[in-house]
């Protein structure tokens, strides 16, 4: 048997991993890995203050492929 985290603990998980910019890109995230309920469990100010916080030290700006144009230089 895994152990699935809460959405609490996953939305923790997500803003220290770098991929989510913001507390929104933290929910959609959950959303789309298919927990509910994520407004309830995510809710309060102090919860996304300390969220957004996470985004803000650990977010990466995904890489963008090169065009032609520019490998061509």
């Amino acid at each position: 048997m895994t152990h699935r985290p809460t959405t609490l603990e996953r939305a923790y998980e997500l803003a220290r991993e770098g991929r989510c910019r913001t507390v929104s890109d933290i929910k959609q995230a959950l959303s789309t890995e298919g927990f509910d309920r994520i407004q309830d469990s995510l809710y309060g100010p102090t919860l996304s203050a300390a969220l957004r916080k996470l985004c803000q030290e650990h977010y990466v700006a995904p890489v963008e492929p090169a065009t032609e144009d520019q490998t061509a230089s």
